[in-house]
């Protein structure tokens, strides 16, 4: 027997009204897609390399042990450069405040932000809480403290001879 799916309860705010809540837009998408709740006819010029900080219009209450994160969509990235800056960004159990989405356009033109435009996707997830100790050391490993790009970056680009 599976669990059932942890409810997550959305509250519109006033200037969404009329906008859809996020929802998934296939049987097996992973997050759910977030509108852009400008007021109409209200829209926003991207520039290229300009940000912005766009309302999404809902409210979440997530379950105690879980996050909903704020990840691009991959269409908005592919043909516009329009992607979310801090990606992925989280919103914790504990805020209720309205989601907006930090999008930022590195693409080469700008881009117009219209309301009711798929702007974003929320993935909930759940969240492992650690507890922590101070050490005066840790253990040894093969990579120790090599970072980035300390394990190589590619595989041998010669095919094997037979």
């Amino acid at each position: 027997m599976t669990a059932s799916p942890p409810i997550v309860r959305f509250l519109r705010w006033p200037h969404a009204s009329g906008l859809e809540p996020p929802s998934y837009q296939s049987n097996g998408a992973a997050g759910m897609d977030l509108m852009c709740a400008l007021a109409a006819p209200e829209h926003l010029l991207l520039t290229p390399g300009a940000r912005a900080l766009v309302p999404a219009g809902f409210s979440i209450e997530l379950p105690q042990g879980f996050e909903a994160q704020i990840r691009p969509r991959s269409g908005l990235a592919l043909n516009h450069g329009v992607t979310v800056l801090n990606s992925p960004g989280t919103i914790d159990c504990d805020y209720r405040g309205e989601i907006k989405v930090l999008l930022v356009n590195l693409g080469q033109a700008p881009w117009r932000v219209e309301r009711g435009a798929r702007i974003a996707q929320l993935v909930v997830a759940p969240v492992s809480r650690i507890q922590t100790a101070l050490a005066d050391s840790l253990s040894d490993t093969k990579r120790g403290a090599g970072g980035f790009g300390s394990t190589g970056t590619n595989i041998s680009l010669n095919p094997p001879r037979r």
